[in-house]
């Protein structure tokens, strides 16, 4: 049988080492990333900072989270640090999230408005360009070569600009990113044509119209990727935005107002609506305080009602459509919508202790964190620009004094997708010309390889799929803390679900009592001592009236046979009389027992508890005076009742204490929980109790196992309820581990693993947190302990354990997404840049201009970001 402890038990420390002090966790928000390098960066400047332990920057929220020693680290410094390295930082104080998220989305709002104000010259640039070619002789200033240099230099000093000074100062801090890759292309590109100007004798083509084009294809992917991450944000956004700004403070003391009364404003209809009242800031309420919500209006903190009767909306906590009934009582969540009447709340739970936020606190926590498969793209990331600049100029050497000597021909005519436009001379017109000298081929493909490079990508593959995949769990109560779960949960094998509590409803009802009161001091005059007044029933029965054998049978069942016999006689073999009559004197004794079991129980808070509590509140029983509790998790608990010391447990623990326990008592006990009372050696009764399967607990069973997923059954029931339940889910034996104490439970997960099962453990209460915090991935259901919760990787909110298949399937398309972009970003940059090389010319005549390598850049890190996105299409409401 399984008890709760008040305490986590102690854990062994081969299984869960403990920590001996907390590292503190600060944020920053972090400006000026353009690439994986630059987080890299950031993430390399933070490691050298005296006391910090470990540093994760995510470059698609811009975010970083340092991971150091208690007080060891000044935040503000820490923060200046990074300004001063060209990397505008602030700490985030986190006293108020729907400030500092909106100061983020407006700074973002900004970058975006510029970025467009950018993209709109560019474009404007671009088309200017383009006309001089499609119009030729039609236009003559349009397609002067003086026209096309100041198209170039507009280019360079209006939208390129930031381009370019973000470029240079990164490479002189020697922390190169994706825009000194992208300034480099477009000044030598503009150099180079500048050159072929001033000097025509040299043959030389111009190519104003490269970093034109280049420019603007850059700034049109850094825009739609903006707008895509934006939308990938909006999940946590919108969960921010819950938070209720204000909280109307009210006397609950107050009489309240009359339906009738005309002071009630337009639409209410409730007598709980009170006016006097203060309005106040939602993060200044205390804990306690009376708060009135009226129809319409956002729950402000956590609480409890007190007065009045109303619908709650609770879809954007839990994703379940259906309002909630909430009656005085009943608990309700800040953020939630009061729907149809006006209450009286009393807050239990105010600023970051609120549902709301922690949830907030959680899926901001799970976008920080990386993916273990993300390392590899951050080890590349760190040397990629340096490599992509040595690629470059053994591009440059390579075709200048070997590659056009071995196939001159490649200094023939232009490429298939060469988009330059031939050279531009002094005069009016752009004659194309069909040779180009190894100078400039040589340089146009280092531009090209340059230009085409995206660490973009790179960066932006996992980050951005994590951002989405927490944004759809948040939207359906699915709170998964980060993308080392997600590749844990990809990695199942494995699913082991605790039982009472979570794969039953955890709502015991008590269908046995055997009082055995013999030789206890305890019994304070039982009239009777009867072994199960179903059996005297049932004999009765049998018999139908005859009186002898009713008698001669009892004997053997009860412990007084003359007074039961006698009661019998007088009622002349009616047997419904007499079996009332046994019921009504047994019952004196049930009520006992279930009085010193009450009073034992008391000190504990497990379900089994809360059952005996519950029958012994609903049969009216006085509670017996009962104190020095002692509860030993797994077996039961103990207390002195009455100056004496008194047991409720298992029958392992009654062996323990001495206490004999007949086979043939256990066996009537099949399939059920059984709580045995004992006092003083001596055995005074069971207590039999059944739980009930949850509704969906069968169909989230077979959908695990249609995954491909081993279930198992853990729990420190008896052997025979968990045989059981197992049953009902056709679990077989081997899949089912009974009489299991909590310190053994984290055992038996460290034992499935060392058997090479990666396990997912499914709990809720205190004794199932050495499991949670074992297992490969905790699932923690919302409505158990707050430890079992914080021991959690991925908690739900719904309580519904069809959404443990949920949140497995979302972790598996996430991550699947993940190893999509990842697999995208190595695979363009690997074959791209041989590509831009000119791997292709020499056989097919391909060759790459900077501008069709600066839009291939450009759009392979949308296509990431967007390919995240679509991680939305298979989970839709």
């Amino acid at each position: 049988m399984q008890f709760l402890p008040k305490t986590i038990p102690e854990i062994q420390p081969e299984i869960i080492p403990v920590k001996e002090s907390s590292p503190e966790l600060v944020t920053f928000d972090v400006g000026g990333m353009k690439c994986a390098g630059c987080a890299k960066a950031v993430e390399r400047q933070l490691m050298q900072y005296s006391g910090v332990i470990s540093a994760c920057v995510n470059l698609a929220v811009e975010v970083a989270t340092v991971e150091c020693q208690p007080g060891a680290v000044d935040a503000q410094a820490l923060a200046k640090k990074l300004t001063d390295n060209g990397f505008p930082s602030q700490f985030r104080l986190g006293e108020n999230q729907q400030e500092a998220e909106a100061a983020t989305i407006e700074r973002r709002g900004q970058e975006i408005r510029q970025q467009i104000k950018q993209l709109t010259i560019a474009l404007i640039l671009i088309i200017l360009s383009g006309l001089g070619h499609v119009l030729g002789t039609k236009a003559p200033i349009l397609s002067n070569i003086w026209f096309h240099w100041g198209l170039a230099t507009l280019a360079l000093l209006l939208p390129g600009r930031p381009i370019i000074v973000d470029g240079c100062r990164s490479l002189w801090r020697n922390a190169p990113n994706m825009n000194t890759l992208v300034a480099l292309g477009a000044v030598t590109a503009y150099t180079a044509s500048n050159a072929a100007l001033l000097f025509p004798r040299m043959g030389w083509e111009c190519f104003f119209d490269e970093p034109v084009m280049l420019l603007g294809f850059i700034l049109l992917g850094k825009t739609l990727e903006q707008q895509a991450r934006r939308r990938a944000a909006s999940a946590l956004q919108a969960l921010i935005a819950l938070q209720p700004a204000k909280a109307r403070l009210v006397d609950f003391k107050l009489p309240s107002l009359d339906l009738r009364s005309e002071q009630l404003p337009l639409n209410s209809t409730s007598e709980v609506y009170d006016p006097q009242y203060i309005e106040i800031p939602a993060d200044r309420v205390r804990v306690g305080e009376w708060l009135q919500v009226l129809p319409g209006e956002k729950i402000p903190v956590d609480g409890e009602i007190c007065e009045g009767k109303t619908t709650i909306d609770e879809s954007m906590l839990t994703g379940e459509s259906m309002p909630v009934l909430k009656q005085p009582g009943d608990t309700v969540a800040a953020g939630t919508i009061n729907k149809s009447g006006a209450v009286v709340m009393r807050a239990t739970r105010t600023g970051k202790e609120t549902t709301v936020a922690q949830m907030v606190a959680l899926v901001q926590a799970a976008q920080t964190r990386k993916a273990p498969i993300q390392n590899l793209a951050d080890t590349v990331a760190g040397y990629f620009v340096y490599g992509v600049m040595a690629i470059s100029v053994l591009t440059f050497l390579f075709w200048y004094f070997a590659g056009t000597h071995i196939w001159p021909s490649v200094l023939l005519g232009h490429g298939a997708m060469d988009m330059g436009h031939g050279a531009m001379n002094m005069g009016n017109e752009l004659p194309i010309i069909h040779y180009q000298s190894p100078l400039l081929l040589s340089l146009k493909l280092a531009i090209a390889v340059l230009v085409i490079a995206c660490p973009c990508a790179l960066g932006l593959a996992t980050p951005t799929a994590i951002l989405v995949g927490s944004g759809i769990g948040a939207e359906r109560g699915l709170l998964i803390r980060g993308g080392d779960v997600l590749e844990r949960v990809h990695q199942l094998d494995t699913v082991v679900f605790d039982k009472t509590g979570t794969l039953t409803t955890g709502n015991l009802t008590l269908t046995d009592y055997l009082p055995i009161f013999q030789n206890s001091e305890l019994d304070l005059n039982s009239e009777i001592n009867v072994a199960n007044t179903q059996d005297v029933c049932s004999t009765i029965d049998g018999v139908s009236g005859n009186r002898q054998d009713a008698c001669s049978t009892i004997d053997g069942v009860s412990g007084d046979k003359q007074d039961v016999c006698s009661t019998i006689n007088g009622l002349s073999g009616n047997r419904q009389d007499a079996c009332s009559t046994i019921d009504g004197v047994s019952g004196r004794v049930d009520s006992k027992l279930l009085q010193i079991a009450a009073a034992v129980e008391r000190g504990a808070c497990h379900p089994i508890a809360a059952a005996i509590l519950r029958e012994a509140q609903q049969q009216g029983l006085p509670l017996l005076a009962a104190e020095d509790f002692c509860t030993e998790p797994g077996f039961g608990v103990s207390a002195l009742v009455e100056s004496r010391r008194v047991f409720a447990g298992n029958a392992e623990w009654m062996k323990e204490q001495g206490v004999a326990v007949a086979t043939e008592l256990s066996g009537s006990l099949q399939g059920k929980t059984a709580v045995y009372v004992a006092s003083e050696g001596v055995l005074l009764g069971v207590i039999g109790l059944k739980d009930t399967l949850r509704p969906d607990a069968k169909a989230a069973v077979e959908r695990l196992r249609g995954m491909g997923l081993r279930v198992m059954m853990l729990t420190g029931d008896t052997a025979s309820a968990a045989a059981a339940t197992a049953q009902q889910l056709d679990l077989t034996a081997a899949d089912v581990l009974a009489e299991v104490r909590p310190e053994g439970k984290a055992r038996a997960i460290a034992t499935l693993q060392a058997q090479g099962c990666k396990v997912a453990v499914v709990g809720d209460g205190i004794n199932d947190a050495p499991a949670l915090a074992q297992a490969d991935v905790g699932i923690g259901l919302h409505c158990g302990t707050d430890v079992a919760v914080e021991t959690a990787q991925i908690v739900l909110m719904r309580n519904a354990l069809m959404d443990v298949v949920e949140s497995i399937e979302l972790g598996r398309a996430t991550f699947n997404k993940i190893r999509q972009n990842l697999f995208w970003a190595f695979g363009y940059n690997t074959l791209g840049i041989p590509v831009a090389a000119g791997i292709l010319l020499p056989a097919t005549g391909i060759l790459l201009s900077p501008a069709a390598a600066g839009a291939f850049m450009a759009f392979s890190s949308v296509s990431v970001v967007t390919n995240s996105l679509f991680l939305r299409r298979g989970f839709r409401a």
